[in-house]
């Protein structure tokens, strides 16, 4: 594979993930599809495991907390290309709060994903989070 796509799939990995995190704290459950792939697989500690897109939306939909607003902010984002996959694992610090009020809770997560390059562009196929740490205040 030339460096120059080798690149350019990192920079679009990485938007991806960008992407996922602002799909969350905006609630844009709709553009779910520019994401993640059609058969995703997730695996989160308060949802199990969710096989296909519409699964997925639907436990986003009903985990929502009325009145509850997230940043979710992503680091440490490690992509291990092998063709139109990729490994990603990532640190993440989400931050829960009301509008105008600081965080009332604050998690670390770690998070393990699979990536595939699809007609659409990269999109992710699996997806585990692992809490790390909460504080409540």
């Amino acid at each position: 594979m030339p460096d120059e796509t080798m690149i350019a799939d990192r920079f679009e990995i990485t938007d991806l993930f960008t992407r996922f995190a602002l799909l969350l704290d905006e609630r844009r459950w709709d553009d779910a599809g520019a994401v993640f792939a059609a058969d995703v697989v997730v695996h989160s500690p308060r949802g199990g495991e969710m096989r296909g897109l519409d699964s997925l939306v639907d436990f986003m939909r009903k985990a929502e907390v009325e009145g509850e607003l997230t940043q979710h902010t992503q680091f440490d984002l490690l992509v291990e290309l092998d063709g139109d996959q990729a490994a990603v694992s990532a640190n993440s610090v989400v931050y829960y709060f009301r509008e105008g009020a600081p965080p009332h809770q604050i998690g670390g997560l770690r998070s393990s994903s699979a990536a595939v390059r699809t007609p659409l562009g990269w999109r992710i196929s699996e997806h585990e989070v692992k809490p790390q740490w909460i504080r409540k205040d």
